[in-house]
């Protein structure tokens, strides 16, 4: 079975976490970002420890690793019966992010629509991180050098993902707007898939 999946693409910073978290408040749809799901792991845990050693460098986890543990969180989500795959749409933030992931992941997503929140400015999205490391106390997004190096893999890693599933999928929206505007035109195109 194929999990019906939107997948919500940007930058670190440009708000996919914020539309997600909306998206997955409305019936049938159900939002997972993969960074909360490594986040949500316990410093003790060897897949915990590897993910603070990577998130530590601004680096991503290793594909492999971060595949086994999506797998697990939605095969929990649905035995809990918090995700039902026969009606709700994923709403994924954070998976894939290599063109590997993306491989790997084609079997079982499909893929209707891909929301690229564009953010031209790097300035903007710095600021973002910094402002949300202070609120959320993510150590990630407190230092520049790191917010740097993961910006930069974003570029080398993430973005070509945008090429492997082809332009009549993609969706590009400018994240500079607020938030409302953003998702009105997020939902503006779901409700036409």
């Amino acid at each position: 079975m194929k999990y019906r999946s939107i997948l919500l693409f940007g930058a670190p910073g440009a708000g996919k976490g914020t539309q997600g978290k909306i998206l997955g408040t409305i019936p049938n749809f159900f939002h997972c970002a993969c960074g909360d799901v490594f986040r949500s792991l316990t410093a003790t845990s060897a897949i915990g420890r590897e993910f603070i050693e990577y998130s530590g460098r601004g680096e991503l986890v290793p594909d492999e690793t971060t595949v086994r543990l999506w797998r697990e969180f939605i095969e929990n989500s649905t035995k809990g019966r918090r995700f039902n795959p026969d009606q709700d749409t994923l709403v994924l933030d954070g998976i894939p992010r290599s063109v590997k992931q993306a491989e790997m992941l084609k079997d079982i997503l499909e893929v209707k629509a891909i929301f690229y929140l564009s953010c031209p400015t790097m300035n903007k999205l710095v600021e973002r991180l910094q402002r949300r490391a202070l609120r959320e106390n993510r150590l990630d997004d407190a230092n520049l050098e790191i917010i740097r190096h993961r910006l930069k893999t974003y570029e080398q890693e993430t973005k070509p993902l945008l090429s492997y599933y082809g332009e009549e999928l993609v969706h590009k929206i400018d994240s500079t707007q607020t938030p409302v505007k953003v998702l009105y035109n997020i939902l503006r195109r779901i409700a036409k898939l």
